[in-house]
């Protein structure tokens, strides 16, 4: 196991759809500021992105392979061919979902991280949304559990901030526990070391360009609609 990453930030870039950023080369550079700004690992998803981040970075790539459903909800790694694939592409680890909404059957799930780790020779980080799903996996063979898809599946509870309890709960039952998703501060992140979390993984806070700075104008002009609204009262 890389021990180089333990404790420390794994940078997620990605873009999707029409974003300005989808683009290998624009992703790429994201990633390359990321090495630079001390991440100890890049996460990634199509072989397009990530064989260009590997030509720019010299830190692990967690590769993963997404597959859009209703909704704008992916499907994370759902087959050995996506695997393959990101793996070709230079991931060095490979991500996949393993949630009971979208893998069921646990003999398929646990035939899936045979083989990526098997014939591919490559390990498994697997994102769950629960306690029991992390279990299951983490039995299953994976490396490491992630805690990426809390809040987005059917069984999770909608959430705006990262699931710190189920990291604790995780991490105190043995299992080398990663904290992703809905970290927005480094105060956030050291939480989720402290709670056991092997690294962190933050992506929107730190790379998408579009939300951080609608979290800026949203606030400011929700502050010009009350000061209007204050001036018409004075008038």
């Amino acid at each position: 196991m890389d021990n180089s990453m333990k404790h420390g930030l794994v940078v997620s870039c990605q873009a999707h759809f029409n974003h300005p950023l989808n683009h290998p080369l624009h992703i790429a550079a994201l990633a390359k500021c990321a090495e630079l700004g001390g991440a100890v690992g890049i996460r990634a998803d199509s072989p397009e992105h990530i064989r260009e981040i590997k030509k720019n970075v010299n830190v692990p790539v967690i590769g993963i392979n997404k597959v859009l459903q209703h909704g704008h909800r992916f499907f994370i790694t759902p087959t050995f061919e996506h695997a393959k694939d990101i793996v070709e592409a230079g991931a060095d680890i490979v991500a996949l979902e393993a949630t009971f909404q979208n893998q069921p059957d646990t003999e398929a799930l646990k035939e899936l991280i045979r083989e990526i780790k098997e014939e591919l020779n490559t390990p498994v980080m697997a994102d769950i949304s629960t306690y029991e799903e992390g279990v299951r996996a983490w039995e299953l063979g994976a490396d490491y559990v992630g805690t990426t898809l809390s809040g987005y599946t059917d069984i999770s509870m909608d959430r705006q901030t990262p699931d710190i309890e189920l990291v604790k709960a995780l991490a105190d039952a043995g299992i080398r526990t990663i904290c992703e998703g809905h970290v927005s501060s480094p105060e956030q992140a050291l939480a989720a070391v402290e709670a056991g979390a092997y690294f962190v993984v933050v992506g929107t806070a730190i790379t998408d360009t579009v939300a951080i700075t609608k979290g800026y104008t949203g606030l400011l002009q929700n502050h010009g609609t009350g000061s209007d609204r204050d001036a018409d009262c004075l008038r």
